[in-house]
């Protein structure tokens, strides 16, 4: 590959000054991506602990608690079902194996809260099972017990249900691409095939599945819908009630950083925990022939393939279903359009913006080649690991700051007051979802950049093209798959963001999770089944591309 140095002068000019603005691009990325980090470490040290003493000899135990025991549960359960329904639709036959292959992956599109609305419309004393039980048996209000749906372990429970496709895709996909030599190399050491997966399959699929894990439990800490409607108090729930309830900020801003050190602390124990283990998974040179199920293997098989579907998808649309029939509420009123509006217009500007930025780190990372490119994409994939309320947190202190300085000076100088000009805007909110969903589009992007050869830069380089030109006429057109992949994710999951858009949204800018998780408050679950319902069908939509990724491998 021609480096700078083989180029004319004027050629290398044309080459370096597009690639001084993308390094300038990807470092502002970066940096924004940095901001709400280093502003609630800021803010938590420098606030006053007056809140947060009371806090710790209060709720603060509750807080932490709660947080371990959910993720320890969610961690647990995604676990156990992701794996195990990947092992069985990839390793073994039986019959509805290709349905549920596909299936399996719908859950993927329900934001937990919206099946926690689901389900207690269906369990809760009120609800449709437990009247049908007490007008059927006789039974009193005291006659009898039944669990609770509103406490810790139905939180957990929901998110288990929408979280375990993260560990069953990312251990089908490590299963499929193992060779089968392995295996059979295990069978000929006299073990049997139960024997074989659990020693030699099932290790080598380790990071791959530590890695779905770790996405279910960062999801888990960040969630605050759930928990918010059931009653349970974690640090999600703290951050939001000592910004609005307590109106204190420090406080806030010191509990997003005490959950941020776990999230972090998670990362990085998992990380640590594989040491200096080495997992080469070797050529694929063959495909592993499928055991042939039959009996009671065959019903354990299909049993645990469908019973996640059953109540991860297809009881919660029913009872939405159900539910939104009687709750008068009108999807065509302006006031719905409205919603509908505000959140496809914060869904579709932050995707873009995300895939922009995406696309500048990744690019840069690859032109570049160096330390400054690498902790910039670093940067960008941070964000993942840091909860939506606590990016709300990080980016209105700094933001806020900087308007009220701005309007002070202008008072002064010219008597005119420029009132908020990012915090009462939607771009605050933009710059959040971006920073929270940078690492999806992050991945798409380098997954489809992977298959570019790197001679065809060397190519675009010697036909003097820049970078930029490069990226243009080279890389875009090839990777048109992966950013609308890219693109769909990132609507989707900006759809579905609750804290972030419940503290940083503009006033009277009200969307379609916000809408749900008000009336849900309210206890207006049937209202609440509306709104619900169209996030839940814009989310089928990527859902369906990775249906058809899977149904195609």
């Amino acid at each position: 590959m021609p480096t700078d140095s083989t180029l004319s002068p004027p050629r290398r000019r044309r080459h370096a000054e597009p690639l001084r603005l993308l390094r300038a691009a990807a470092y502002a990325v970066a940096g924004l991506c940095l901001l709400p980090i280093l502003a609630v470490t800021l803010a938590g040290v420098t606030g006053g602990v007056e809140t947060l003493t009371h806090l710790a000899q209060t709720v603060l135990p509750r807080y932490a608690g709660n947080t371990l025991v959910l993720v320890a549960c969610v961690a647990l359960g995604t676990l156990s079902i992701g794996t195990g329904a990947a092992c069985f639709v990839t390793m073994t036959e039986f019959r509805g194996r290709r349905l549920f292959e596909i299936l399996l992956v719908v859950p993927l599109a329900f934001p937990a809260y919206v099946l926690a609305y689901a389900y207690t419309h269906l369990l809760d004393h009120p609800g449709i099972v437990q009247s049908t039980l007490r007008e059927v048996m006789g039974w009193g209000p005291r006659d009898y017990w039944f669990p609770e749906i509103r406490s810790l372990g139905g939180a957990a429970a929901m998110l288990v249900l929408v979280l375990y496709p993260y560990v069953y895709l990312l251990a089908r996909a490590a299963f499929l691409g193992q060779s089968a030599s392995t295996f059979h190399a295990a069978r000929a050491l006299g073990n049997t095939p139960l024997q074989a997966f659990l020693k030699v399959t099932l290790p080598m699929a380790r990071p791959a599945i530590a890695a779905g894990v770790l996405l279910a439990t960062m999801e888990t800490i960040a969630d605050f819908g759930t928990v918010s409607y059931f009653g349970v108090p974690t640090f999600a729930t703290g951050i939001y009630t000592s910004w609005f309830s307590m109106a204190d900020r420090a406080a806030a801003a010191q509990l997003s950083l005490g959950l941020l050190a776990f999230a972090l602390t998670l990362a990085v124990l998992e990380r640590r925990s594989r040491g200096e283990a080495k997992y080469h998974t070797g050529q694929r040179v063959e495909r592993l022939t499928r055991l042939r199920l039959h009996g009671s293997s065959e019903f354990a098989a299909w049993a645990l393939c469908a019973v996640p579907v059953l109540f991860g998808a297809v009881i919660p649309i029913v009872a939405l279903v159900i539910m939104g029939q009687g709750s008068g509420q009108d999807l065509m009123s302006r006031r719905y359009l409205g919603f509908i509006q505000n959140s496809l217009v914060l869904a579709g500007t932050a995707a873009l913006c995300t895939l922009a930025a995406a696309v500048v780190l990744g690019f840069f990372h690859r032109a570049a080649r160096r330390p400054g490119a690498r902790w910039a994409i670093y940067a960008g994939r941070l964000g993942y690991a840091v909860p939506g309320g606590v990016i709300a947190v990080g980016l209105m202190v700094p933001f806020a700051a900087f308007d009220n300085a701005l309007d002070a000076v202008m008072r002064d100088w010219f008597g005119v007051s420029t009132g908020l000009l990012f915090t009462g805007s939607i771009w605050v909110l933009v710059f959040a979802y971006m920073i929270r969903f940078m690492a999806a589009a992050i991945g798409a992007y380098e997954g489809g950049q992977s298959a570019i050869n790197p001679n065809l830069d060397a190519a675009s380089r010697v036909l003097g093209q820049s970078s930029y030109g490069t990226l243009r006429r080279i890389h875009l057109p090839i990777l048109t798959p992966s950013l609308l992949t890219a693109l769909l994710i990132v609507f989707v999951d900006v759809m579905k963001e609750l804290p972030a858009t419940l503290i940083l949204r503009p006033f009277n800018y009200d969307t379609l999770a916000v809408q749900a998780h008000r009336l849900a408050a309210d206890e207006r679950l049937e209202g609440a089944a509306v709104p619900s319902l169209v996030i839940v069908a814009v989310g089928v939509l990527p859902v369906i591309l990775l249906c058809r990724r899977v149904g195609r491998e």
